[in-house]
């Protein structure tokens, strides 16, 4: 039985003489991987469809799916959405690349979760097409809602009485622990916190030094509950590039 489905590509390997394995983040079945023959042979059409697999893609898919085997098969595809902007942008690249590698770190069970499927694939997209600002705070903005809705959301939010973030108790508290996160670096991460639209991203001006700084803290945060940021191959690549 085949079923359809929207995927977004988060890695390929090479398989055999001629196919490949992704990993896909799929709206219906969350986390799976699929077998796809034919994907490296000499061919113009081999060539040109490896381009559907690389990390990142959004597809449209047909797929066949028997949840007691761990390797599944792509009956069709095609796209779902087609960059204009991330396979040529250095910045909007290097955002993509560390969207998906964190994500990749971060999930591990193939159970589905539509609401981490969009908020993937929604980052993704405005990380093509809006504008240069709302691009270099989306990394911000994905880790904040990422471990939202892996249940690590940060409690509260900055004020007069709570103005410091204690990262280990994942909560806005009180001026009084040592070790907290304070001032305009908190106050930052608050507002980021709770924005619904990606659009008001645009409000948040940062120069590159306060981006940085707002980025380490948050991974440190992750790295709490989800992985130690240290295996992020591309982080450095976004910290260079970030404006």
């Amino acid at each position: 039985m085949t079923h359809k489905t929207k995927g977004i590509v988060l890695r390929t390997i090479n398989y055999g003489e001629t196919s490949v394995i992704t990993s896909v983040y799929t709206e219906l079945f969350g986390l799976q991987s699929y077998i796809v023959k034919g994907m490296r042979q000499s061919s113009k059409k081999g060539h040109a469809n490896q381009i559907y697999f690389q990390p990142a893609a959004i597809l449209e898919m047909e797929v066949y799916h028997n949840q007691l085997k761990n390797l599944q098969f792509i009956k069709e595809y095609k796209w779902s959405y087609l960059y204009n902007r991330i396979l040529f942008d250095v910045v909007r690249t290097a955002v993509a690349q560390f969207m998906i590698e964190l994500f990749q770190l971060a999930i591990k069970q193939p159970e589905a979760n539509p609401e981490l499927f969009y908020l993937l694939e929604g980052s993704l997209i405005q990380a093509d097409k809006e504008s240069d600002i709302i691009a270099a705070n989306l990394p911000l903005y994905f880790i904040l809602h990422l471990v939202t809705e892996l249940g690590f959301q940060l409690q509260g939010f900055y004020s007069e009485e709570t103005p410091s973030l204690d990262l280990k108790e994942g909560a806005f508290v009180p001026s009084t622990q040592v070790a907290a996160i304070n001032g305009f670096t908190a106050e930052v991460i608050s507002k980021i916190q709770h924005i619904q639209f990606y659009n008001d991203l645009e409000n948040i001006k940062l120069n590159r030094i306060a981006r940085r700084e707002i980025l380490d803290v948050l991974l440190q945060y992750t790295s709490f509950h989800l992985t130690d940021h240290s295996q992020l191959k591309s982080l450095a690549v976004l910290q260079e590039v970030l404006g």
